[in-house]
């Protein structure tokens, strides 16, 4: 029998959007080979040329000439491995639940992680455990002089990396505060079902498991908080970690109609605090100006702007326009009063 073919990435243990993406490919059952490292010098050491971007976790796919390629971005590597490999889909067929998946993945990936970075690399306790670990985590067998020497750079880095998450003494209290009402509304919702859309994981499940693996998992600040106010998430990201054995079915996910109260707790939350956050970040963009501020949960909030949230602002509202009238209705239900629908009316 002819050995499988497997797909390869580029990750590092320490990374939300690697575990997000290997805990999807165990959840699919795709076999795959991850190197770890830092993208830019395995992509060196094998030829590869790097993307325009390059962050983790970078996958290596074959072009139509059997060129190998290097893609980053989770989610249309996503969508991609839904075309390459149709069996057990994290994407639901109904585009209107389907909408609400991609908008809860998005938030998962673009404001969740304002929590991972922030508490990683905010408070010294937080900074100096993570230096320690991360060099280590890929590579335990470092020297103490290689460690110490990583360490720095890491930590450097990382915390020179704030300014554009939105991590600062202004903000803090926001991120902070926005965390612990995440983690309610995952408590609340997890006591309903074992998955955001019901009784299987679809692409956001793996979202929020890639941020909270480390939250819950790596970081001491952010693990402490979710142990006491959270204990079902804390559980629910250890059962996320291997879903290799659970067998999904045709109606594992809820209709739109059927969800939860509980849901609509994160999609407030998302509303509260993202939406504003995107908004703003967009009409900075577009005006061409570096950084901007704006209220959020009533308190001001400074950052740096960041074009990439501005496409996925245009990428919600595309995925949005393309439903049919019935099912934009059908998602307009869902988040009337949550402040989600404030981002669809954008330019």
């Amino acid at each position: 029998m002819d050995r499988p073919i497997r797909l390869r990435l580029i990750g590092a243990p320490g990374s939300p959007y690697t575990q997000k993406m290997l805990g999807l490919l165990r959840y699919r059952q795709i076999p795959y080979d991850v190197m770890w490292g830092m993208p830019e010098v395995v992509l060196e050491q094998m030829h590869v040329a790097k993307p325009n971007m390059v962050f983790m976790p970078t996958f290596l796919f074959d072009d139509d000439l059997g060129e190998v390629v290097a893609h980053c971005d989770s989610t249309p590597i996503i969508r991609e491995l839904e075309a390459r490999y149709p069996e057990r889909t994290v994407l639901p067929r109904d585009p209107a639940l389907g909408f609400i998946d991609y908008l809860l993945e998005d938030f998962a990936d673009e404001w969740v992680t304002k929590y991972m970075f922030h508490y990683r690399w905010h408070a010294e306790v937080d900074a100096d455990n993570a230096g320690t670990l991360l060099p280590l985590s890929a590579g335990p067998h470092l020297s103490d002089d290689e460690a110490t020497q990583l360490k720095q750079f890491f930590t450097q880095r990382q915390i020179s990396r704030l300014e554009y998450v939105g991590s600062n003494a202004l903000t803090a209290p926001v991120i902070e505060a926005s965390y612990r009402r995440f983690l309610v509304a995952m408590q609340a919702h997890l006591a309903q079902r074992p998955f955001l859309l019901g009784q299987q994981p679809a692409a956001s499940d793996f979202a929020f498991y890639g941020q909270l693996s480390q939250l819950v998992g790596f970081d001491p600040t952010p693990r402490r908080i979710a142990h006491e106010l959270s204990p079902r998430t804390v559980g629910w990201v250890y059962m996320m970690n291997d879903l290799s054995g659970l067998q999904p079915s045709i109606d594992g996910w809820m209709s739109l109609e059927d969800q939860s109260d509980t849901l609509r707790g994160l999609l407030a939350e998302c509303g509260r605090v993202y939406v504003p956050a995107l908004l703003a970040n967009n009409a900075a963009v577009k005006a061409g100006e570096k950084h901007w501020s704006t209220e959020i949960d009533g308190c001001d909030w400074q950052q740096r702007s960041f074009p990439y949230q501005s496409k996925c602002l245009a990428w919600i509202n595309g995925a949005y326009q393309s439903l049919t009238a019935r099912d934009k209705n059908r998602v307009d239900r869902v988040l009337e009063g949550t402040g989600c629908e404030d981002m669809l009316k954008a330019d």
